[in-house]
């Protein structure tokens, strides 16, 4: 896959996922703007953002055309240990921006500067850690 192709998937692929993220937050806030609402949003934001992008990437970026329940548990628990990472990033960053602003259009662009930044940490550990070649996995 050539680098266009892949910094367009990837950047295509963030999109759905943040849309998805956001889309939840939204939903949960819109049942409860409260303090424990507005945890439970960005928890249930990023869980569903997590699910779609390991699918779009497990398929689309890396090749892994890997199947059954282990090779799923398995990459799917390193992809969100590394995902714990850049998630501090997303939670940070969206979290400063409600403390300082106090406006759902600044958290979100918080999220959405958080979530840019995590997802170039993220490709990169997840290309090293998580869908490394065959023969890296044999060798290790």
């Amino acid at each position: 896959m050539s680098l266009g192709t892949l910094v367009f998937r990837y950047a295509a692929f963030a999109v759905i996922a943040t849309i998805a993220n956001l889309g939840t937050q939204r939903l949960v806030l819109a049942w409860d703007e409260s303090a424990v609402g507005f945890a439970l949003a960005v928890f249930m934001g990023t869980l569903v953002g997590l699910v779609i992008k390991y699918l779009l990437d497990k398929r689309w970026i890396f090749a892994d055309v890997s199947t059954g329940l282990q090779a799923h548990s398995r990459k799917f628990t390193l992809y969100t240990i590394m995902g714990l990472v850049t998630t501090a990033i997303f939670w940070g960053t969206e979290t400063a921006f409600w403390l300082i602003w106090h406006t759902d259009a600044m958290r979100e662009l918080g999220a959405v500067l958080g979530l840019a930044v995590g997802y170039v940490v993220k490709y990169n550990l997840d290309r090293r850690f998580v869908f490394s070649p065959p023969a890296r996995e044999a060798a290790s």
